[in-house]
């Protein structure tokens, strides 16, 4: 007798890739100054290619993050995605850094940490660079901030860095990384 297959728990169901495919598109035609001289067909043949991926970016929606394709990377041929979430995702916030960071406090701990929830819906924490870069897109985190991947030698010295937009400026900050704060959380990006 054939035992019924069983689904991988990062696959998403017919029904839940058709529902994450159309609202990728509808938010990528939304958008089309965020992606100028790509087409929806190219992205959704490869997100189709890649069921993986395609739960990870049901992640990055699920927890609030409007993920929505930013470039081409035209050596590796990948699609790359941001959260492109006005305020830093809902479904993300009130997290400190890292595990070392969440280990560390010994009262008030918050739910979770930056890095490992990053770990686990398979995306990564955005540079500065790249914080900045999507901030030419259009204007993010008025009123929350958002973590970002840390240099190791700001990390060992106990920190870690995020970034925000007042004043119609993009600022860098640094906290203890032990820290969290109900207006902050994370940006993530995927490649597929």
């Amino acid at each position: 007798m054939h035992q019924p297959l069983k689904r991988n728990k990062k696959e998403l169901s017919p029904e839940q890739r058709k529902e994450l495919l159309g609202t990728l598109k509808a938010r990528f035609e939304k958008n089309m100054n965020r992606h100028q001289g790509l087409e929806w067909a190219d992205v959704q043949a490869k997100l189709e290619a890649s069921t993986d991926k395609l739960w990870s970016l049901n992640e990055m929606e699920r927890t609030g993050g409007e993920p929505d394709v930013v470039a081409l990377d035209k050596t590796t041929g990948e699609y790359i995605f941001y959260d492109c979430s006005s305020e830093s995702p809902k479904g993300r916030r009130s997290l400190c850094y890292d595990r070392e960071a969440l280990e560390s406090r010994k009262e008030n701990k918050p739910k979770g940490n930056a890095m490992d929830t990053a770990a686990a819906i398979g995306i990564e924490l955005l540079t500065e660079e790249q914080y900045r870069e999507l901030q030419k897109l259009g204007e993010f985190d008025t009123k929350t901030s958002s973590w970002v991947k840390t240099p190791s030698n700001i990390r060992k010295l106990g920190g870690a860095l995020f970034c925000d937009r007042r004043f119609d400026t993009v600022f860098l900050y640094h906290n203890g990384a032990e820290s969290y704060y109900a207006a902050r959380a994370f940006r993530g990006s995927l490649r597929v």
